[in-house]
């Protein structure tokens, strides 16, 4: 039997037996029986033929019947001229932009989307009070000119700012996307980069559960809503994380998935049908499935369709087809959707081509919408996604409306504005249409009355950030005194060191019960496995099972409170958790303190485009990325070898980036930082690098803290000075040891002395000095500024050697700022290879010989040693002239 077959009904008798037999079990025995038989007929369909797939789609049509339908609770025909006036400001504003500046703006997105978030805003999305921590609302990017509408429609927004539509350099803008950062008080979520929304909505519903299960935050039935668009959903971030919500059974999450069938140049599925596609996924996972496919003028049709030839021809015509339909009229579609069959042309017999184009799509009628937000809010146990139907650019008409080009459409013409005018019932003249004024109901109007009471029925506004939280009370560095005493002749790494800076807060009275550790499945290499008796790893189920090694100290426990989150091997996902947590004092009114530690190599890396959100979302907390330095992670190679984070890392302007190398430099670092995100609460993030090799540290020096925390500080190492013949030395992480190994050698074997500096930030080094710069630049009549870094080794002579595990770049960005000394700078360019460190290092030319070899040619370059030593050196150092360049490698 074919697909078509199977939906031709070829004896209508014999189904409506079948179906009376199970509406009477139904009746007499209840659903539950009723789907027991049905499993068992499927499981002895399977027995006996052996090839049986369970269906994960149902037919095109609608979830909700018409007879199931809730009756609509408000008025629609104030809130259609409502919305038709924010329909007409988000049309006006980037039409405005486009006429006055030239910055254009997106239309199509929002005109197919409008009903969709009008339903919501009106009756769904529940403001912030103060009995209510409200929902939280995911805004498709692309819709934000229709989110700038409705808050001037309410009265949110000037005239003024929606002129400024994209323009805010200078004046009181509107960002051009969902920015917190350039809109604190408005936007919750970035969401343009696509995808990033719908992972990052999962583990927002995820991190909500997490509160209340750990009773950071009580229980309220808040909703995360995530309005994606169909074309996003092809990017692998938009479905990561689908199974976890249905695995979770996050009944607090709505996808809403606006299908107007177009991506940016065409179609999503041309030869398909992505509704079809999006229900079996989410299915499958786990999810409730509302599929809001026709709108109400469908209804009888449908009903007259006995046969279910209707729904045979629905499910015949891919997307392409019906993208085509809407870009044409209503003769087109009767000819070419009804016309394929004698019957379907009958059904339709009575109505007019204006009546057959009229028909619309389940996203455009609000009362089709409304029920599937009421059944999805009605749902418990699971997550919800909704998959309506609509049109790219609906209301445009000839100028853009199903049209591949509407996506970059900015301008329409006269005629097309007048059109789009008349369709919405807006009938202005003329000469308003040539002014494109913006439109809101008088204060004293039904239509202003009625939105009012609408948003003071659910609360707050939205969307809307609340920032204010009340500053948490953080240690002092004295907290963390084990670590800033030396460990003498007992060996660890800074990823230890971090682990027990990490166990010290975590009982600390004040903060220890909002730190969130967070872990990618690497706690054993990261030295974590103590915790999981001490905190718990966080289910929402509990332990279903007695853990293998459950005889252990430290065995694998999980509980409903756990507090470490373990995502498993998904980087993506744990970025997303602790994203969640790094916003929680905006998003939940809890200053959560996350700290999430990973291989530095799959940190910005893999998950740039989320580190970056994350600055946009203002993220307060910690990034510790562990096994970094390119030389240091033996035996695993060239995808694993991180010698570039830190050169990404400098790239967020809110990321305070630090490389320490001993465990007070973490201790100093670990504790300012704090201080400044929830004490001072100050939107910036940390990312910090760890090692897992071993060897001793020293005491914290005298009055070091404040030079740690600017990135570079001078060493207590003394030794005479001998004039030139004096180098600067200075390393960071794996490779301070190697620079002072190599100050040793020159002092030993060559009578070259040196100062040793730890460069515990070379980028915060080169932030400062850029700022120095700028205010000497702006400020010409006033004594010029020193920056730091110039100030710090202008007591020093002698050239500047800065070797560090990372790319050169890394270490040259000071390099404007040393002053006239030579400065060369080591580094490990090139792709990672495998062995130990010490030919890791020798092969990337960062070892104490090459620091050496390095520091004697700097010196010779400037005159002060023969050229002869340096040749001397080079084969004393049995150094290879001849090998391949690492970089080139």
């Amino acid at each position: 039997m074919t697909p078509q077959q199977a939906l031709r009904d070829e004896d209508p008798q014999e189904t409506r037996e079948w179906i009376d037999s199970l509406a009477s079990v139904v009746d007499a025995e209840g659903r539950p029986r009723a789907h027991y038989l049905i499993d068992r007929l499927l499981e002895f369909d399977g027995a006996r033929h052996g090839d049986f797939h369970g269906r994960v789609t149902t037919p095109y049509v609608n979830s909700i019947p018409p007879e199931r339908e809730l009756p609509y609770p408000g008025d629609l025909a104030i809130e259609q001229r409502l919305n038709a006036y924010i329909r007409w400001n988000a049309l006006t504003m980037v039409l405005r932009a486009g006429k006055h500046s030239g910055v254009g703006g997106h239309i199509a997105t929002y005109a197919s989307a409008a009903v969709l978030y009008d339903v919501g805003f009106d009756h769904f999305f529940r403001g912030r009070t103060d009995s209510f921590a409200g929902d939280l609302v995911y805004i498709q990017g692309h819709s934000a000119p229709g989110i700038y509408g409705r808050a001037f429609t309410e009265g949110r927004l000037s005239e003024a700012q929606l002129d400024n539509f994209r323009r805010e350099t200078d004046r009181d803008g509107l960002s051009s996307y969902p920015h917190p950062r350039l809109m604190p008080d408005f936007w919750q979520f970035p969401t343009v980069s696509m995808g990033l929304g719908p992972i990052t909505a999962a583990y927002q519903a995820r991190f909500m559960r997490y509160l209340e299960n750990r009773q950071l935050k009580a229980h309220q039935g808040r909703k995360v809503w995530a309005f994606l668009g169909d074309g996003e959903m092809d990017q692998p971030e938009s479905l990561a994380a689908i199974s976890l919500a249905g695995r979770e059974r996050l009944d607090n999450l709505i996808f809403v998935v606006n299908c107007n069938l177009q991506r940016l140049d065409g179609p999503v599925r041309g030869n398909g049908k992505v509704i079809q596609e999006f229900e079996g996924l989410y299915r499958a996972a786990g999810w409730n499935v509302i599929k809001v496919v026709w709108g109400s003028g469908w209804d009888a049709l449908l009903a007259k369709d006995h046969s279910g030839l209707l729904q045979q021809r629905m499910m015949e015509c891919v997307d392409g087809e019906y993208q085509t339909y809407k870009s044409q009229n209503g003769a087109y579609v009767r000819e070419h959707f009804f016309g394929k069959y004698p019957e379907l042309l009958a059904l339709v017999s009575d109505l007019s081509d204006e009546q057959v184009w009229k028909l619309a799509r389940g996203g455009h009628d609000p009362v089709k919408v409304y029920n599937a937000y009421a059944a999805a809010m009605r749902t418990s146990g699971r997550p919800t996604v909704i998959l309506a139907k609509t049109v790219k650019g609906f209301g445009l008409g000839e100028a853009g409306e199903a049209q591949n080009i509407n996506h970059q459409l900015k301008k329409i013409g006269a005629d097309a504005v007048k059109a789009f005018s008349d369709r919405f019932g807006l009938a202005l003249d003329d000469a308003q249409l040539g002014e494109l004024p913006y439109l809101r109901p008088a204060p004293d109007s039904r239509e202003a009355e009625y939105l009012r009471a609408r948003r003071d029925a659910l609360g707050g506004q939205v969307p809307a950030r609340h920032a204010q939280v009340e500053a948490l009370k953080v240690p002092a560095l004295a907290a963390l005194e084990a670590q800033l005493k030396g460990t003498g002749e007992r060996t660890i790494s800074t990823t230890m060191a971090f682990v027990r800076i990490l166990s010290t807060l975590l009982k600390d009275p004040e903060i220890g019960r909002l730190v969130v550790p967070i872990v990618p499945d690497e706690s054993r290499t990261f030295g974590m496995e103590g915790l999981f008796r001490q905190i718990g790893i966080h289910s929402a189920v509990g332990q279903l099972y007695t853990p293998q090694d459950a005889g252990t100290l430290s065995y694998y426990k999980e509980s409903v409170d756990g507090q470490i989150l373990q995502e498993g091997l998904n980087e993506s996902g744990a970025t997303s958790s602790w994203i969640a947590a790094s916003t929680a004092y905006a998003n939940h009114g809890v200053m959560t303190v996350p700290f999430y530690i990973f291989y530095s190599m799959f940190g910005f890396q893999r998950v740039g485009d989320l580190l970056w959100a994350a600055g946009d979302a203002r993220a307060r907390g910690f990034l510790l990325g562990a096994t970094s330095g390119r030389t240091t992670l033996m035996g695993e190679g060239l995808q694993h070898d991180d010698g570039h984070s830190h050169v990404m890392a400098a790239t967020v302007p809110c990321c305070v980036s630090y490389d320490p190398t001993y465990a007070y430099e973490l201790a100093v670092i670990v504790q300012d930082g704090l201080r400044r995100m929830y004490q001072e609460q100050e939107d910036v993030y940390y990312y910090i690098t760890l090692l897992n090799e071993n060897y001793a540290h020293p005491d914290l020096p005298d009055g070091a803290e404040a030079n740690i925390l600017k990135g570079l500080y001078r060493l207590p190492i003394e030794r005479d000075v001998r004039p030139g013949r004096h180098v600067q030395l200075a390393g960071s992480g794996a490779i301070l040891p190697e620079v002072i190994a190599a100050a040793e050698i020159l002092a030993s074997d060559y009578e070259v002395s040196s100062e040793v500096w730890s460069a515990t930030s070379l980028t915060e080094v080169r932030r400062e000095a850029q700022q120095v710069e700028r205010w000497n630049l702006l400020h010409p009549l006033d004594t010029p500024k020193v920056p730091f870094v110039t100030q710090l080794l202008q007591a020093h002579e002698g050239p500047l050697i800065v070797a560090t595990d990372y790319m050169k770049i890394h270490a040259e960005q000071i390099r404007p700022w040393v002053g006239a000394r030579r400065f060369v700078p080591l580094g490990t360019d090139g792709f990672g290879q495998s062995d130990t460190r010490e030919a890791l290092r020798r092969h990337f030319e960062v070892d104490r010989q090459f620091i050496v070899l390095a520091a004697l040619k700097a010196l010779a370059d400037d005159g002060a040693l023969p050229r002869e030593v340096v040749a001397e050196a080079i084969e004393r150092l049995q150094i290879a002239v001849d090998k391949a360049d690492p970089a080139r490698v």
